[in-house]
């Protein structure tokens, strides 16, 4: 498995059956004899591969390794990222793949709109929309797909709010983001869904500039410091980032079921939410494709020199299981000391929306087992669908009975 003696690793990314939350074992063992190594690239680019903890935390917070879209090779065939990343430059408005200063211009814009302050102010409208789906599930009888009827419409209404997209367009973009974010996509398929949101984010934007609303897009418009361009750029990058938290929520209620001990202590004590958010973050690590930077000069890095140009991968299942930094990093435990994680990311970069993440879930998960306490698997935990085509990992169906 070595990158030395047996040449360059591919991403190990896979997870499957019978342990879908474990993170494949090649990890384990790439972190143990050589936790930065040679990683070929589906592009035929060469970089590294990192799989240690303190050494992503130490590679996320160095300036001299870089998220522009001109030093990014993706270790896993992502269609939809390679029709977005064919210039040399990012898309306007894509600032995830930036640097300073024109990651930071974007950021002072819109920091203000993801603050713990601004998720309060929304939990209310949030709850109730919990709780009309709920209701809904509640009138009907078991089993059910939970994903269908929660884990996904849920966080899919909830951006929809926060952006000001007409809620009767979220299956639209519901089936445009799994096109995107599926690995068995066809380039004609990838090129359909990016005319389609091309298309309907221009229409949204007119429609804004003639009458705004109350919502983030209408003041970004209305605000001017954007161009319409980089306002649909944001827009982007925002609908498909909800594509995260569907899945941690499915994901995260699919842990809960199969793990009854730590459901039960969520049960008896509520005030352990926070610590489950951070531990199923922690320990589900769903972004299966890694972290990507580009060295923008030869760097030491973990005991291996790293070229200026060299695209270096964080795979953030194996840092988040890296036992140095948790121990007995594949027991769930929700008590956990809630700090540490990469699913967000570290440094500059870290991920804008993570509050309203957090929020979503812990709205998500208490409102469900507040109203369902014996929720179970209407279906053997061994016989639920692994997205195992997907950039994300999740399930495609959750059956459930109460």
């Amino acid at each position: 498995m070595s990158g030395t003696e047996s040449g360059p690793v591919t991403m190990p990314w896979k997870r499957e059956h019978p342990c879908p939350f474990n993170p494949p074992a090649e990890l384990d063992q790439l972190r143990e004899e050589e936790p930065v190594t040679r990683l070929r690239f589906p592009d035929g680019h060469e970089g590294w591969l990192v799989t240690s903890y303190p050494i992503a935390r130490q590679l996320l917070a160095d300036n001299r390794f870089s998220a522009r879209q001109d030093l990014r090779h993706f270790p896993i065939v992502l269609p939809f990222a390679e029709q977005t990343m064919a210039g040399p430059t990012a898309p306007p408005g894509f600032f995830n793949r930036m640097d300073p200063p024109e990651h930071t211009r974007y950021r002072r814009l819109l920091t203000g709109y993801f603050t713990v302050r601004r998720m309060a102010q929304l939990t209310p409208r949030l709850e109730r929309i919990a709780e009309d789906h709920l209701d809904r599930i509640q009138a009907q009888e078991p089993p059910l797909d939970l994903m269908e009827h929660y884990a996904i419409p849920l966080p899919s209404l909830m951006i929809c709010e926060l952006l000001g997209v007409p809620y009767e367009d979220r299956d639209e973009f519901n089936y445009h983001a799994g096109v995107a974010l599926s690995m068995e996509s066809t380039p004609e398929q990838v090129g359909a869904t990016l005319r389609f949101i091309a298309g309907y984010l221009d229409t949204l934007v007119r429609v804004k500039r003639a009458a705004p609303g109350d919502d983030m897009l209408s003041d970004l418009i209305v605000d001017g410091k954007l161009t319409d361009d980089e306002v649909k750029g944001v827009t982007t990058l925002f609908l498909a980032g909800h594509e995260t938290t569907v899945n941690m929520i499915g994901m995260g209620v699919y842990a809960l079921l199969t793990h009854p001990d730590q459901l039960q202590a969520l049960l008896a004590d509520p005030s352990l939410i926070e610590g489950t958010i951070e531990e199923l973050l922690r320990f589900l690590a769903i972004l299966n494709a890694g972290l990507t930077r580009g060295a923008l000069e030869d760097v030491e890095l973990g005991g291996q020199h790293v070229k200026a140009g060299e695209t270096v991968v964080i795979s953030v299942p194996a840092v988040n299981w890296d036992p140095a930094r948790f121990p007995s990093p594949a027991t769930m435990d929700i008590t956990r000391p809630p700090t540490g994680h990469l699913t967000f990311g570290h440094g500059v970069h870290q991920c804008l929306g993570q509050q309203l993440v957090r929020i979503e879930m812990r709205i998500a998960y208490l409102s469900l087992f507040r109203r369902f306490p014996g929720l179970r698997l209407a279906v053997p935990a061994g016989d639920v669908p692994l997205r195992g085509e997907m950039t994300v990992h999740g399930v495609h169906r959750l059956p459930v009975a109460w």
